[in-house]
């Protein structure tokens, strides 16, 4: 912990800041709703890159979490009531009780990768522990897109009623 970089705990108050505020029910524009999953998705191809190079297998892997968080995070909203404004743009979101807890397990997740990759280089080069990075990280990024998606269906289906 002493080593870790400032950014990254300026980076877990904005998290926390962001999973509390969406608790409450709340318009917001869909830029600011791409956030947190341009995060994750930034965090984890720098991470990819970095740690284990851009090849194809190791990109597969982290493209598969992708695409089953994706899955998970469309299901946890399947049932929400999201509307768009048209004529403002702006989403109106109901409360998200999983958001909070979503941001402290992921930076968690990635967080403890990280620490182990720093400490146990030697690590990076076993196939468990990278498959295990690749996919749970990957996986967590995922739940956030497949969130973010609803919230843009939402959007974009207003805007093509609208003729917009």
């Amino acid at each position: 912990m002493v080593q870790t970089p400032l950014w990254v705990w300026v980076l877990l108050a904005y998290l926390i800041h962001r999973g509390i505020k969406a608790r409450r029910p709340a318009r917001s524009s869909l830029a600011k709703l791409a956030v947190v999953p341009a995060i994750f998705t930034a965090w984890g191809l720098a991470d990819l890159a970095r740690l284990y190079g851009l090849e194809a297998g190791t990109a597969a892997l982290w493209l598969a979490g992708i695409a089953l968080g994706s899955v998970i995070g469309w299901r946890l909203l399947a049932r929400a009531d999201i509307r768009a404004d048209a004529s403002s743009g702006m989403i109106s979101r109901p409360a998200d009780m999983t958001l909070l807890p979503l941001l402290l397990v992921t930076f968690g997740v990635k967080y403890s990768f990280g620490v182990i990759a720093a400490t146990s280089p030697q690590l990076l080069h076993h196939a468990g522990f990278r498959a295990a990075d690749l996919l749970l990280c990957g996986a967590f990024t995922g739940i956030f897109i497949g969130k973010f998606a609803r919230y843009a269906l939402a959007h974009r289906t207003t805007r093509s009623a609208f003729g917009a």
